[in-house]
């Protein structure tokens, strides 16, 4: 059974038993603690927690979570993942115990014949904690579990709380037991990997205070509403059903270990440090590309330092597995292929996020090559003192600085017969994960801290007067200097800025905050953000560029007219095309997040599948009707009930207080609840051109547009290209399509006849260089280039034709040859040349490193490359020394 199978089955199940199907959230968690959504719960704390009525009584998803805490356990363990997908479902004050175990006993043992998951009771174990006897009870009555089968635990493993004083209640975990061939008889109880945890039901029904550690805290009574809080583990789940013996070997990640092993040439399953190496690629790529689908790119901190992270340990586990050159794009379009049937955008989007992986590896690559000389001199100087030992501040340094694994350094080392001292290696990373864990926690508390904003929410909630204004006069109420109380802030440092009242936008519902500055005697701020660090106040961060603003000064506040305008637009243009949305696939399209800024909108929606053209085309006419029928655009604040009543629209995942602001376009036709600027009028929109449409989830689409002047600015570009072809092509504009289709057969047509040329002319140099094998000590060595060429699968072809008819000597044929202005080396090797002790992938290291690069194989065949062409003649003259040596 597909992942992606089961998946189905159980949102199936769920809304055919009454759940609302929700949408995974974005792997990029809204919550400012949190870097990622690190679990199934994170989306849907505002609900469990009842700081926000839920949408609805019950609900379920597919979550798409990342965790990094145990990174160094991925591949060691069968379960263990940096990316994984939890299946949940959700009762808000709806069912409790019975429901939940009702359904999941149903849903696991049903028949497959039912659309349900077909396991045997028989092969499932239950845990409680130790005194809920309600639900050992209920295990029994439903489940017909005997009571050896149901384990008690303690509040270690069978009690769930945030840690901190709110909602907190026992849990029930079904295990899946693989068999005695996997570990020791006894149950979960044991820990053992025998007993895989496939489900964890969380009985949310008690609110707990005095919170002392994850164990001791006191249950102060009762909630009164009890929710359900479940997560089933996609990969476990998977890997059971599909018969094999990890998450690494599903039909979602195996793809990649297997090119993993192609590249590699070695053996999955022969070597256990070898397998550990290919499940941490096939984890970590999969991983980097579900981040790039959801905007995450490489970078040094936050994010993109974790998914820089993933990649590079995928590089250097590539490279501890034989292989020195790109591997990227050989993985990640196995990823793609193997997760394009649940996220749809990794195949629409790949151009972009391929972009940015494959950069990344020549990075690093370079930095590998760059590190390498480095330790060769370190090496150098090491063996010049007499020391057989490399010195540990040498190593920290290359990994700290040039990010040069240890792993790599040890391997030099010990091919260059010297030691590395570790354990002074091992004492200076210790200091470093020290003062990072402490920076991290310094800079976690001064996320969740917002203690510094308590005396200026105090002092009342921050006016905002933008509706209507675009400059309005206040005083400085507050000043944070590096997210301190300062009295003043002087030119040229970077301030927060707290008002009584301001017409300056802060960014919310997808609308980007506004441009503008702040002025007062003898001061000017330019605005850099406007946030809301707590609900009702406006924070201004802002760059001091003239004089000096302290505390109790005047202020206005001067909106950037022109990009206000232009926002404006782009967010009453994000209502007019959900509405379209609505019109042309009805009522389930609903928003799922969107982005507001001048000029550009963008819009996800909940969708299955992709728009045709045709549906693309009726969504932006319907849009742009509505702008041509100039709608007025109204706004009124009323109850949130009231609104609901008039069929306003909530949207998941936004906050709503007891008073709302309702903004209607043309009446009913489009009626949302929405805290952003809009225009007056619908032509005020000016023009709305749909640019792209991808899918961000299994269930969840995106639609990009450019609204006004960009929009009309880009159809322009476009006009002046289509006069352009017709010009060119000599060819009328409603004929160019067939025109570039004839031309683009004839181009294919003709590379196809000329790389059949080139192909006879390489194969015609075979008796040549054949001809041309000479001695180099005990091997008979043909050493050649053949200039430029199309890949280097054409100068793999030749060695192996000249490598077979030399195929009764101890023959090394050396082939290099010039592939899009970069150097290649192939080196292939007869088997009598292998028993005199010649190895093909050693020896194209030699020639790689003369090139400036790097390389790998078989023994029998390998392939390198470098950026140095002109060094060609050098690196086969290399291959020939150590071949003589």
């Amino acid at each position: 059974m597909k992942t992606a199978e089961i998946a189905q089955r159980y949102l199936n199940y769920f809304e055919q038993n009454g759940h609302t199907i929700v949408p995974s959230a974005s792997l990029v968690s809204d919550d400012p603690t949190l870097l990622f959504t690190v679990a199934g719960m994170v989306p849907f704390i505002p609900y469990l927690s009842g700081n926000v009525p839920a949408p609805y009584p019950s609900a379920a998803d597919v979550q798409k979570c990342i965790r990094t805490n145990d990174i160094e356990e991925v591949g060691k363990t069968p379960r263990h993942g940096t990316f994984f997908q939890m299946l949940g479902n959700w009762s808000f004050g709806d069912y409790f115990k019975e429901g939940a175990i009702t359904y999941a006993w149903d849903l696991l043992t049903g028949s497959e014949d039912d659309g349900k998951l077909g396991f045997d009771p028989q092969d499932l174990w239950v845990t409680v904690y130790e005194d809920d006897d309600e639900a050992f009870g209920l295990w029994q009555k439903i489940a017909g579990l005997p009571e050896e089968r149901i384990q008690r635990l303690g509040k270690d493993t069978n009690y769930w709380s945030t840690g901190v004083p709110g909602p907190a209640g026992p849990c029930s975990e079904i295990f899946f037991d693989r068999g005695p061939a996997y570990g020791i008889d006894g149950g979960p109880a044991t820990d053992d990997d025998r007993y895989v945890e496939i489900w964890n039901l969380v009985f949310m029904q008690y609110a707990i205070d005095n919170v002392r550690s994850k164990i001791d805290f006191d249950i102060m009574g009762e909630l009164p509403n009890k929710n359900i809080d479940t997560g089933m583990g996609l990969e476990r789940v998977a890997f059971i059903k599909q018969g094999v013996d990890n998450m690494y070997e599903t039909d979602q990640v195996r793809p990649v270990l297997d090119r993993a092993v192609e590249l590699s040439g070695k053996t999955y399953g022969a070597d256990h440090n070898d397998d550990v190496l290919f499940r941490i690629v096939a984890d970590h790529v999969r991983s980097s590309l579900m981040l790039l689908s959801d905007g995450v790119t490489p970078s040094n901190e936050g994010r993109g330092y974790i998914l820089r992270r993933l990649m590079r340990r995928a590089i250097r586990s590539m490279r501890l597995l034989g292989v020195e050159g790109a591997t990227f794009p050989a993985l990640f379009t196995a990823s793609r292929d193997a997760m394009r049937e649940a996220y749809p955008i990794v195949a629409d989007d790949y151009e972009r996020l391929s972009a940015y992986a494959y950069a990344e590896e020549e990075t690093f690559l370079r930095t590998l090559a760059a590190g390498s000389a480095i330790l060769d001199d370190a090496l150098t100087a090491a063996k010049n003192e007499g020391s057989s030992t490399l010195a540990g501040g040498e190593a920290f340094l290359l990994h700290d600085t040039y990010g040069f694994p240890i792993d790599l350094t040890l391997e030099i080392a010990e091919e260059a017969g010297l030691s590395v001292d570790r354990a002074a290696f091992d004492t200076l990373m210790q200091e470093q994960r020290a003062r990072a864990k402490a920076d991290a926690k310094s800079r976690k508390r001064a996320l969740a801290d917002l203690s510094v904003y308590r005396d200026l929410r105090a002092q009342g909630e921050t006016v905002f007067t933008g509706y209507s204004d675009l400059e309005t006069e206040s005083r400085v109420l507050g000043l944070l200097v590096d997210g301190h109380p300062a009295q003043r802030a002087t030119q040229g440092q970077i301030a927060e800025v707290i008002l009584a009242e301001t017409a300056l936008y802060a960014e919310s519902g997808g609308q980007v905050a506004d441009k503008g500055v702040i002025v007062g005697p003898g001061y000017e701020l330019e605005v850099l953000d406007v946030q809301k660090p707590v609900p009702g106040l406006i924070s201004h961060t802002v760059e001091v560029t003239a004089g000096e603003v302290g505390v109790g000064q005047p202020a206005t506040t001067v909106v950037d007219a022109v990009n206000r305008r232009a926002a404006q637009q782009a967010h009453s243009a994000t209502h007019l095309v959900h509405a379209a949305l609505r019109d042309t696939l009805g009522s389930s399209a609903t928003q799922a997040g969107s982005l507001n800024r001048a000029g550009y909108m963008r819009f996800d929606f909940s969708w299955s599948q992709a728009l045709s053209d045709a549906t693309k085309s009726e969504i932006e006419e319907i849009a742009n009707n509505a702008v041509r029928d100039n709608l007025q655009v109204t706004t009124r604040v009323l109850p949130l009930e009231e609104a609901k009543s008039l069929g306003a629209m909530a949207l998941f995942g936004e906050k709503y207080g007891d008073t709302v602001r309702m903004v209607d376009i043309g009446g009913p036709w489009s009626r949302e609840l929405c805290a952003g600027t809009h225009v007056s009028t619908s032509a005020e929109v000016g023009l709305i051109n749909l640019v792209g449409e991808s899918s961000v989830g299994a269930s969840n689409r995106r639609v990009e547009a450019l609204v006004g002047v960009d929009a009309f600015r880009s159809l322009a570009a476009e006009r002046a290209l289509v006069s352009q072809l017709t010009t060119t092509l000599k060819t009328p504009r409603d004929q160019l399509p067939a025109r570039i289709a004839e031309l683009t057969a004839n181009l294919k047509a003709a590379e196809k006849k000329i790389a059949a040329f080139e192909s006879k002319a390489l194969g015609d140099k075979v008796p040549a260089l054949v001809a041309s094998a000479a001695a180099a000590g005990a091997y008979t060595v043909v050493a050649d280039t053949l200039g430029e060429v199309a890949s280097a699968d054409d100068v793999r072809t030749v060695a192996l034709q000249v490598r077979e008819r030399l195929n009764d000597r101890a023959a090394v044929v050396v082939l290099s040859a010039i592939v899009g202005e970069r150097p290649v080396v192939i080196v292939a090797t007869t088997e009598s040349a292998r028993s005199a002790g010649a190895r093909a992938g050693a020896l194209v290291k030699v020639a790689s490193g003369v090139l400036g690069g790097g390389g790998g194989g078989r023994d029998d065949v390998a392939q390198g490359g470098g950026t140095d062409a002109s060094a060609l003649p050098a690196a086969l003259d290399a291959v020939k020394a150590a071949l003589e040596a």
